[in-house]
């Protein structure tokens, strides 16, 4: 029986072999590689489209409560910096016998006043870190009165993100009274 076989295989050999490389088998294979589904190599419009989405939400997300905490910032150095300018205002009185006037104003603390009263023993490095007077956290001056409100000896002021005397909430005066 296995000599039957090998009979059959040797002559159908040839035959099967000349039929596998005949042009119609050929397009019959190039046929079904192109109907075959291909794999994915990218991703798709609506794939891209969703992921622009969600990025887009998250940094409105993120920019949001960066916005919130920016403001916070802003009020917190300026209430910082007063208390600096309290802390240098009880210092020039304890070493002068008074506070700076309103012409020397808060420049006074940082450099040697050149208007009446001169200060006698007047520290060369001055009473702030700065050779300039620092802006509240929106950029704006301080405002430095003496006397101040309800019979303070000074006060010193920040008008807010508005620069302007009142206002509500973000744009509200923060004053050395109230700190």
């Amino acid at each position: 029986m296995n000599s039957e076989l090998i009979l059959l295989w040797r002559k159908f050999s040839g035959d099967a072999g000349s039929m596998l490389h005949s042009p119609a088998v050929r397009r019959a294979r190039t046929d079904s590689r192109h109907s075959r589904p291909k794999s994915r190599s990218g991703f798709t419009f609506l794939e891209i489209l969703i992921s622009i989405v969600i990025i887009g939400i998250l940094a409105g997300v993120v920019g949001f409560s960066m916005i919130g905490h920016l403001k916070k910032t802003r009020i917190e150095a300026t209430r910082l910096q007063i208390r600096t300018f309290k802390g240098a205002l009880q210092m020039y009185m304890a070493n002068h016998g008074q506070y700076p006037t309103q012409q020397q104003a808060l420049l006074a603390l940082c450099v040697f006043p050149d208007t009446e009263p001169i200060p006698e023993n007047y520290p060369e490095e001055g009473y702030l870190d700065s050779r300039l007077v620092p802006r509240d956290g929106w950029g704006h001056d301080f405002v430095y009165l003496i006397p101040g409100r309800d019979d303070a000896p000074y006060e010193v002021i920040s008008y807010g993100s508005d620069g302007e005397p009142g206002g509500d909430g973000y744009e509200t005066d923060i004053s050395s009274l109230d700190l």
